[in-house]
């Protein structure tokens, strides 16, 4: 039985790397699992790789966990799809979207055709290169479970939008006029001595009255 084997590159990540060697006759939701077995990453999210051409223009679409209009539209299903049935190129390739609310993009190319070896289990990681970035909310660390898990709850573009309620008063005063002196400032003793008149500020006067001062 032949075995495929993969290279998995992040799209922004240019110093990680995965080899994964997986059987023809594994799905692509098989797939899924081993990179995330590599990556450390839990792979209970809404992902989808795209059969692909040399440049990584995203074709036909195998999808996990898919929104209704997906699943409407008749698109393919990673965990009824064999990768065998999707490859016709013996350096086939694969762009992989994973986790749409808050998306790795990958580049996964066919790299050798292999015999099945004996003893192995796979899917297998061959070879690991870097460290995967962390992603809020789906890490974990599979070498150490002690490592602490990024809470689920976590939503960074929350937090930022509570920053520029903290900030938003001080944004609204930036006209130095509109900023006007406490009323026991010395400045402000100072303008009642200048025009010998006590006055507070519920008084009022329109401009002609300022005048005559």
């Amino acid at each position: 039985m032949a075995v495929y084997r993969f290279k998995v590159t992040f799209e922004d990540y240019d110093d990680v790397m995965r080899e994964v060697d997986i059987k023809s006759t594994h799905t692509f939701e098989d797939l899924h699992r081993a990179i995330h077995l590599s990556t450390g990453y839990k792979p209970e999210y809404s992902s989808s790789f795209y059969i692909s051409n040399d440049q990584w223009i995203k074709g036909q679409e195998i999808a996990y966990m898919p929104s209704q209009r997906k699943i409407d539209r008749g698109v393919a299903l990673m965990e009824k799809s064999k990768l065998s049935s999707f490859i016709d190129d013996p350096h086939q390739k694969f762009y992989y979207t994973f986790n749409f609310d808050r998306p790795f993009d990958f580049h996964i190319e066919l790299i050798k055709i292999l015999d099945d070896a004996p003893g192995v289990t796979y899917p297998f990681v061959a070879k690991s290169i870097g460290e995967a970035p962390k992603q809020f909310g789906n890490v974990f660390n599979v070498d150490s479970p002690s490592t602490a898990v990024v809470n689920d709850d976590f939503d960074f573009l929350n937090e930022m939008e509570l920053v520029a309620e903290e900030t938003a008063d001080f944004e609204e005063v930036s006209d130095p006029d509109e900023v006007r002196p406490a009323a026991d400032s010395d400045e402000h003793d100072e303008e009642e001595d200048e025009f010998g008149n006590e006055f507070s500020d519920n008084d009022h006067f329109d401009e002609g009255e300022k005048d005559d001062y």
